[in-house]
């Protein structure tokens, strides 16, 4: 047996083990125990987390984060992969800590020089982007042990009406334009709630609050809706350019309706309480979108105008 091969199977055979003995890896593979400790030291400054047990009945142990066997890739497979996981290099802050990076790092070391070749030819030339914004990576990796665990975390949270400390169950992290959202149960309001997590100022989890158990069950794709929240209808006019600046917006594409001439117009059920979020977005089209109710959502847009041409008067 070649020695790759054997460093390869000594892997994958301490990763089920987890303690072990220099003896017994010697018997298992049919090799002295000075070749077998040899291997030990090569596999330790390869980044293998191995420690020893001083003391009778010693031996060695492998650290908590386990080593995964290896797995065999196609070309295709394995360029897909890499670049997968270097879109993530385009958020500002991510819920696994520098896991991702060095992944993709130890990733890229051991593709074949053609491969390796290949990618770099294509560096700087395919990208996933998304938008810069700045977040503490801290809030999302605790998030995201609350989520792995089902326990309860207490965030002090920046909302429009003042900085409040709250209990929180996550169900779950997703990003959109560049932010992070936690779709959560607060313990404070008795509901589903949704925040962003760039307006977290501190979260830690809480061991001392139960969770509870329906949360824990609740995935992002059957969580509850905002259909128990208070509705209103938006209707706006679009034009031919607005429509094809909308139909890329999940928020509003569903709803669209098209005329003949390629402009259109929509009716968006939204929960009253995010009625100015979306007249924001729309304030950003211009003379694009026309909204024509409800009548708060024209009066918002009326106020926003003035306050604008006061400020260029």
């Amino acid at each position: 047996m070649q020695k790759s091969q054997r460093l390869i199977q000594l892997i994958m055979m301490i990763n089920a083990k987890k303690s072990f003995t220099v003896r017994e890896l010697a018997d298992e593979f049919g090799l002295s125990t000075r070749t077998i400790t040899r291997d030990l030291q090569e596999l330790s400054e390869l980044g293998i987390p191995i420690y020893s047990i001083q003391g009778r009945g010693g031996g060695y142990k492998l650290l908590q984060d386990r080593m995964l066997p290896p797995i065999s890739l196609s070309e295709s497979e394995a360029i897909a992969m890499f670049f997968a996981c270097q879109s993530l290099d385009y958020f500002f802050s991510l819920p696994f800590g520098e896991g991702a990076e060095s992944a993709l790092q130890k990733f890229y070391h051991y593709l074949p020089a053609d491969i390796k070749e290949q990618i770099d030819r294509l560096d700087g030339r395919i990208m996933l982007w998304s938008p810069y914004r700045s977040m503490a990576p801290g809030i999302l990796q605790t998030l995201m042990q609350a989520i792995m665990t089902g326990e309860v975390v207490t965030m002090e949270y920046n909302s429009s009406s003042g900085i409040a400390k709250r209990d929180i169950q996550p169900i779950g992290l997703y990003t959109s334009s560049g932010y992070w959202y936690c779709p959560a149960y607060c313990f404070e309001r008795e509901d589903i709630r949704q925040f962003r997590a760039d307006r977290i100022l501190s979260a830690a989890l809480n061991p001392s609050v139960p969770p509870r158990d329906e949360i824990r069950k609740m995935t992002l794709m059957n969580k509850p809706e905002k259909g128990h929240l208070d509705q209103t209808v938006l209707h706006i006019e679009i034009t031919r350019k607005g429509v094809w600046l909308l139909e890329s917006n999940p928020r509003f594409a569903p709803s669209i309706q098209r005329n003949e001439d390629g402009s259109g117009a929509a009716a968006i059920q939204i929960a009253t309480e995010d009625l100015r979020f979306y007249v924001d977005l729309i304030w950003n089209l211009g003379s694009e979108v026309k909204i024509k109710g409800p009548v708060e959502a024209i009066t918002y847009i009326q106020e926003k105008v003035e306050a604008m041409r006061s400020l260029y008067s």
